[in-house]
């Protein structure tokens, strides 16, 4: 054990940072839409099975290795299995931290303007240009109401194309970023994550409270929590495991760095549900927020950036076209939100990234900040030039930003959780992963045991068969 290394100060640390590193932007759009997609709160209820059975097993796989090693995504399994090939996992961890950085950083960088354009007030009062497609995208109930609102599409697709504007938010998301991890485990980390994560709890309450209070918001509730078993599919199966496992973003070493500096009192069976309960906690108050909304105008949540870039925009100015302060103020806390959801996970991948090239390049951590936020600059701006000047560039028929996607979400991320459940639940010793899991005898190895058949059996069966699945219909 590294007895001068880092460590989180406390056990109120160790949850909020974990918490925010799993906590996402996905948490806010993509978790929505497959409950939509789902029956509602049907698939609610196979997702929080798939949680307790698949995702909870990774995120404690990780925590093992991560403290026992008190080193790097790559570090740890070096030090765990020296010669072997499994330091592989590690090195997936590393790229896939650099790529997820590269690209997330691009949709936090709209997520930063949008924040930035809600504050002065400039997505209020701009008039549609294109009725026909304002009451495609609103649905009758605008068109009926005759209703008028922004046309958001053309003013998304206008910002996300030009060379300039998107990189120079990208970049100062991502210095932003670095402030946080180049201050350090403690004085960084630790310190911003207890104190973004409450906010971001806190305006989730209120948007709940707003969203509670419009017409209509009944059926968006009624929708939430009343279970629809008629839609329930073997794709509505695949799709709430494959949720389970991303949403908690696992397997790309995020929880295997943050866990390197726990102390040996941090419980972490403890510690991985609390951390499972806050991530789906959020996942859940989320849909409260987008489906009364959306229902209140009479329309279902699409998918990723078109929801919280071009319709919920148009929402707020339909709905609250009465109240423009209330809609100003909704339309704020939102994208704040948004924002706060997308720096506590890019402070996690930032990490893995720095924590990698200050240990293994023996550097201090500054400078290894600087090299990870220089980097992932470059990379998120060829990703972002992928929507525009660059979009006729093409890499085994994908832009950059597509590919790096594509890259993480559909090898990097199940391959990697399936090489941490098989390396934790087959190749380390039983009674070392017992040891860890029990704080050294301080829990009952008896209690553990139905864990360590999920971390044997069950994860790694459902992991590949989230990986089937993404896989095999490129090849149909």
């Amino acid at each position: 054990m590294n007895s001068g290394r880092a460590s989180f100060g406390s056990h109120l640390g160790v949850i909020l940072a974990s918490a925010g590193s799993a906590v996402g932007l996905g948490n806010i759009w993509r978790f929505p839409t497959e409950v939509g997609r789902g029956g509602g709160a049907a698939f609610i209820l196979i997702y929080f099975g798939f949680i307790l059975l698949l995702a909870m097993p990774v995120m404690l796989c990780e925590f093992v290795i991560g403290r026992s090693a008190r080193s790097n995504a790559v570090g740890a399994f070096q030090k765990l299995s020296p010669g072997k090939p499994w330091i592989a996992a590690g090195i997936m961890g590393v790229l896939g931290g650099f790529l997820v950085l590269s690209f997330y950083s691009v949709v936090a960088g709209w997520t930063l303007h949008y924040t930035v354009q809600s504050a002065l007030g400039q997505l209020q009062g701009q008039q549609t240009t294109d009725l026909h497609a304002l009451s495609a995208c609103l649905g009758a109930k605008a068109s009926e109401n005759g209703l008028q609102s922004t046309d958001f599409a053309q003013a998304f697709n206008a910002f996300v194309s030009n060379p300039w504007q998107p990189i120079i938010y990208l970049a100062v998301f991502l210095l932003l970023t670095h402030f946080v991890v180049a201050r350090g485990i403690q004085h960084g980390i630790e310190r911003y994550s207890k104190l973004m994560m409450p906010m971001l709890l806190v305006i989730i309450l209120l948007l709940v409270c707003f969203s509670m209070t419009m017409p209509g918001a009944i059926e968006g509730i009624r929708f939430l929590l009343q279970p629809s078993l008629s839609e329930v599919t073997p794709e509505v199966i695949l799709g709430a495991m494959g949720q389970a496992f991303f949403s908690l973003s696992v397997g790309l070493g995020c929880l295997v760095t943050y866990s390197s500096y726990f102390s040996e009192e941090t419980r972490l069976v403890k510690s991985a549900m609390n951390v499972c309960i806050i991530d789906t906690l959020v996942a859940v108050l989320s849909g409260f927020i987008i489906f009364p909304t959306v229902f209140s105008v009479g329309i279902a949540p699409d998918a990723g950036p078109g929801l919280v870039f071009i319709t919920l925009p148009n929402v707020f100015n339909l709905t609250f076209s009465e109240m423009p302060l209330v809609g100003y103020v909704f339309a704020l806390l939102f994208y704040v939100l948004l924002l706060l959801a997308a720096l506590t996970s890019s402070i996690s991948m930032h990490e893995i990234c720095t924590a990698f090239i200050s240990e293994h390049f023996q550097t201090g951590r500054r400078r290894a900040a600087a090299v990870v936020t220089f980097v992932c600059l470059l990379l998120g701006a060829c990703c972002s030039l992928s929507f525009g000047p660059w979009k006729e560039i093409t890499v085994f028929g994908r832009g950059f930003f597509d590919l790096f996607d594509f890259t993480v979400t559909k090898f990097l991320m199940p391959l990697g959780g399936l090489l941490m459940t098989l390396f934790v639940g087959w190749y380390l010793d039983r009674r070392f992963v017992e040891q860890q899991l029990t704080n050294n005898g301080a829990l009952s190895v008896r209690s553990m045991r139905p864990l360590l058949v999920l971390i044997r059996w069950v994860a790694p069966i459902g992991i590949l068969v989230i990986f089937l699945n993404e896989i095999i219909p490129l090849f149909l």
